[in-house]
C-alpha cells in the first residue's frame, strides 16, 4: 500500500506539470488537499499554481480549495488567496474556490473578513462567488460577527438569486450567538410564503443550528411543520431543525410525534419527523414507547415506520431498555420486511446495549422461515457488533456455507465475516472455498471475495487463488470484479500479480465496469512499467465511458490513472502529450524533440499491437510528428521503421512518412553527388598544378586522349579545349 507521502509527492508533480491535462491536474490538487500533513511541504507549489495566470481556471480553483483544506500549513498564503478572490479579472470558478478556502482557514483568515464581506455585498460579483463568500463568513465564526447585519441584509434582499440568499441563511445559522439579533428576520423568512422554497428551507436549517437563541421561535418552526400548505422540503427542514434544537424543542416532542402519526402528512416529511425524534436524545426518551407503538402500527407507511426504527437506533442509551421491544419488532412476521430490516440495523447500531441480544439476532439469521431481507439485516447487525458477536462467527460461517439459504443472506454473512476481523481469520479457507465453488450464487462469491480483501494478512497466502478467479473466463464478471477489488485491498502481497491483472484489463469481453474495478485496484498495489501503462491508456478510447461509472465523457479519469500509475515518468508524459485525447498537441517541434518522440512511439508501437484504438491514434500522431519536424539524413532509419510499421498495418498515414523519406533521400542523392563532383574537380585541379613538375602526369593524364576522356568524364577535355592552361603553369 502506498504511503500518503508517496501519493502526495506524485500528486504534487502532476499538479506542477504543465504538460498534463487540466482536469488531471485539478484532480491532483484535490488529492493534495485531502492528504493533510503528508501534503504540507507542497503548499508553496500549490500556491504558485493558484498565482499562475497561465494555468487553467479549474486547476487554480482546485489549488485554492486544496490550500483551504490544508489548514495551518497554508496560513501564510491567505493574502494571496484573498487577492484572487478580489481580482475581477480572475475566473469566477477560481474566485469561488478562493472564498471557500478562506472560510476553511479559520483564524488565519480572520483579519480579512472585511474583504470577504465586501465581496458578498458587491452586486457586480458573480452570484456563485458571493454565495461562496457568504458561506466563508459563516465558517469564520466570531471574526465575522460584525458583518452579520450585512449577511442578514443579503438574506432579506428579494432581488438577489436564491442560491446567494440560501448561502446567507446557512451562514447565519453557523454564526451562533453573533446572529442572535437576526433570528426574528430568519424566522420571518421561514414564515414568508412568498419566499422561494430553497431559501425557506435554508432558513429553517439555520434556526435549527442557532440553538438557544432560536428557542422562542420553536412554535413557529413547529407550525411550519404542521402547515399542510407549506412545501414538503421546507417542512422536512423544519422537522430536522426541531431535532437539532435539543432541549428547547422538548415540549414539542409530542407535536412532532403527533405529526409523525398524521397520515395526511407526506411520507418524506413524516420520515423527517422520525429522524428528528432520533436526534432529540434524552428529550425523546420518554416517548420511545410511543415510537415503538408507532412502529407497530400496521396502518403507518412502511418508510415512516422504517424511519422510526432508525430513530430508535440513534437514541443510544435512552433506547437501551427498549432493545427487547425492537427485537420483538424484528421478530414479528406481520411487520413489513423493510421495517424489520431497519430494526435489525438499529440493533446493530446500539452497540453494548444490544450485546446480550446477539443470540436472538443470530437466531433470526439462522431461522429459515424469516424473510430474506430481515435475515440480511441480522447478518449485517452481527457484523457491526464486533466482539459481542465473536462466538457466533461459526454460525455466520454456516449461513455462508448453506446452499439452501438465500443468496443475499449469504452475501451479508460473508460481508459480516469480513467486518469481524481477527475473530474470523480461521474461516478464511472456508470463505475461499465459497469463492471457488461454481455452484455458489454470484453475489455470494462476490461477498466472499470482498471479505477476503478485508481480512488482510490472514488472506495474504490465498492471493494466487483470488487471482485465478480474476483470470478465469468461466467465472461470472461480478465475481471477477470482487476478486480484483480484493487484490487491490491486499496491497503489497498482490504486487507480483500485477501483470495478470493487466491481462484481465485487456480483455474487452469482460464488462467495462469490472475492468474499471481492476484498474482502480492497481492504484493500491504498485507503480506500472511503461509496457503496462499502455493497458490503462487504452481505456481512454473506450466508446462508452459511462459504463465505467465515472461519467459518460470522463476519459480524463483514465488519463489521470495513466499518469499516476505510470509514476509520471518522462516517457509517460510524452505519451499523454500526444495520445489519449489530449486537449491540444504541440505546434512547434525542434529536431531533437521530434527524434525523441518518434523513438518513444517506436517502443509504443510494439505495445499497441493488442489495442487497435490506441494504435490508430498512434498512427495519426506519428504522421503528425513526421510533418512537423525538419528531419536530417540520419533520421531516415527511424522514419523508415515507422513507415514499414504503418504500411504493414494498413494505415494510410504511411504515405506521409513515405513523402518525408523520399524528400530526404532526394537531398541525400544531391548531397552525395555534390561531394563526388567536387572531389573529382579537386583531383583534376591538383593534377593541373602538378603538371609542370611531373612528366609522368603530363603523359598519363593530359597527353593520353583516352585517359583524359574516361577519367575526365567528358567535361575536363571540354574545359581544357575552351580554357587552355595558363603559360605560367605550362
Amino acid at each position: 500500500m502506498k504511503k500518503p507521502e508517496d501519493i502526495a509527492e506524485k500528486a504534487a508533480n502532476i499538479l506542477k506539470d504543465e504538460k498534463v491535462d487540466a482536469k488531471v491536474r485539478s484532480g491532483a490538487a484535490s488529492a493534495l488537499g485531502n492528504l493533510g500533513d503528508a501534503a504540507a511541504k507542497y503548499v508553496p507549489d500549490i500556491a504558485n499554481i493558484l498565482k499562475d495566470e497561465k494555468v487553467d481556471a479549474n486547476v487554480r480553483s482546485g489549488a485554492a480549495s486544496a490550500l483551504g483544506n490544508l489548514g495551518d500549513a497554508a496560513a501564510n498564503y491567505v493574502p494571496d488567496i484573498l487577492n484572487f478572490l478580489k481580482d475581477k479579472k480572475v475566473d469566477a470558478n477560481v474566485r469561488y474556490g478562493a472564498a471557500s478556502a478562506l472560510g476553511n482557514l479559520g483564524d488565519a483568515a480572520a483579519n480579512y473578513v472585511p474583504d470577504i464581506a465586501n465581496i458578498l455585498k458587491d452586486e457586480t460579483v458573480p452570484t456563485n462567488v458571493r454565495g461562496s463568500a457568504a458561506s466563508a463568513l459563516g465558517n469564520l465564526g466570531d471574526a465575522a460577527a460584525n458583518y452579520v447585519p450585512d449577511i442578514a441584509n443579503i438574506l432579506k434582499d428579494e432581488t438577489l438569486p436564491t442560491n446567494v440568499r440560501g448561502s446567507a441563511a446557512s451562514a447565519l445559522g453557523n454564526l451562533g450567538d453573533a446572529a442572535a439579533n437576526y433570528v426574528p428576520d430568519i424566522a420571518n423568512i421561514l414564515k414568508d410564503e412568498t419566499v422561494p422554497t430553497n431559501v425557506r428551507s435554508s432558513a429553517a436549517s439555520a434556526l435549527g443550528n442557532l440553538g438557544d437563541v432560536a428557542t422562542k421561535y420553536v412554535p413557529d418552526i413547529a407550525n411550519i411543520l404542521k402547515d399542510e400548505k407549506v412545501d414538503a422540503d421546507v417542512r422536512y427542514s423544519a422537522a430536522s431543525a426541531l431535532g437539532n434544537l435539543g432541549d428547547v424543542a422538548t415540549k414539542y416532542v409530542p407535536d412532532i410525534l403527533n405529526f409523525l402519526k398524521d397520515e395526511k402528512v407526506p411520507t418524506n416529511v413524516r420520515y423527517g419527523a422520525a429522524s428528528a425524534l432520533g436526534n432529540l436524545g434524552d428529550a425523546a426518551a420518554k416517548y420511545v414507547p410511543d415510537i415503538l407503538n408507532f412502529l407497530k402500527d400496521e396502518k403507518v407507511d412502511a418508510k415512516v415506520r422504517s424511519g422510526a426504527a432508525s430513530a430508535l437506533g440513534n437514541l443510544g442509551d435512552t433506547a437501551a431498555k427498549y432493545v427487547p421491544d425492537i427485537l420483538n419488532f424484528l421478530k414479528d412476521e406481520k411487520v413489513p420486511t423493510n421495517v424489520r430490516y431497519d430494526a435489525a440495523s438499529a440493533l446493530g447500531n446500539l452497540g453494548d446495549a444490544a450485546a446480550k441480544y446477539v443470540p436472538d439476532i443470530a437466531n433470526i439469521l439462522k431461522d429459515e422461515k424469516v424473510d430474506t431481507n430481515v435475515r440480511y439485516g441480522a447478518a449485517s447487525a452481527l457484523g457491526n457488533l464486533g466482539d459481542a458477536a465473536a462466538k457466533y462467527v461459526p454460525d455466520i460461517a454456516n449461513i455462508l456455507k448453506d446452499e439452501k439459504v438465500d443468496a443475499d443472506v449469504r452475501y451479508s454473512a460473508a460481508s459480516a465475516l469480513g467486518n469481524l476481523g481477527d475473530v474470523a481469520t480461521k474461516y478464511v479457507p472456508d470463505i475461499l472455498n465459497f469463492l471457488k465453488d461454481e455452484k455458489v450464487p454470484t453475489n455470494v462469491r462476490y461477498g466472499a471475495a470482498s471479505a477476503l480483501g478485508n481480512l488482510g494478512d490472514a488472506a495474504a497466502k490465498y492471493v494466487p487463488d483470488i487471482l485465478n478467479f480474476l483470470k478465469d473466463e468461466k467465472v461470472d464478471a461480478k465475481v471477477r470484479s470482487g476478486a480484483a477489488s480484493a487484490l487491490g485491498n491486499l496491497g503489497d502481497t498482490a504486487a507480483k500479480y500485477v501483470p495478470d491483472i493487466l491481462n484481465f484489463l485487456k480483455d474487452e469481453k469482460v464488462p467495462a465496469d469490472v475492468r474499471g474495478s481492476a484498474a482502480s485496484a492497481l492504484g493500491k498495489i504498485r507503480q506500472l512499467k511503461l509496457e503496462e501503462v499502455a493497458v490503462v491508456l487504452n481505456y481512454v478510447y473506450e466508446p462508452n465511458q459511462g459504463s465505467f461509472d465515472y461519467g459518460q465523457n470522463n476519459y480524463e479519469f483514465w488519463r489521470f490513472w495513466t499518469y499516476f500509475l505510470g509514476g509520471g515518468t518522462e516517457q509517460v508524459q510524452t505519451l499523454l502529450k500526444w495520445l489519449g485525447r489530449p486537449q491540444a498537441t504541440p505546434d512547434n517541434l525542434k529536431h531533437p524533440e521530434g527524434v525523441k518522440i518518434l523513438e518513444e512511439f517506436r517502443t509504443t508501437w510494439k505495445l499497441s499491437q493488442e489495442f487497435p484504438r490506441l494504435q490508430q491514434d498512434l498512427a495519426r500522431q506519428i504522421a503528425v510528428v513526421a510533418r512537423k519536424v525538419s528531419w536530417q539524413q540520419q533520421d531516415i532509419l527511424i522514419l523508415e521503421t515507422h513507415y514499414h510499421n504503418l504500411k504493414n498495418a494498413g494505415y494510410n498515414e504511411a504515405d506521409s512518412l513515405q513523402s518525408v523519406i523520399i524528400n530526404l533521400k532526394g537531398w541525400q542523392w544531391f548531397f552525395n553527388a555534390r561531394i563526388t563532383i567536387l572531389s573529382h574537380a579537386a583531383f583534376w585541379l591538383a593534377l593541373i598544378f602538378a603538371y609542370p613538375k611531373f612528366p609522368q602526369i603530363q603523359a598519363i593524364f593530359f597527353w593520353n586522349p583516352w585517359v583524359r576522356r574516361i577519367l575526365g568524364v567528358g567535361y575536363v577535355g571540354f574545359l581544357l579545349t575552351w580554357f587552355p592552361l595558363p603559360p605560367q603553369i605550362i
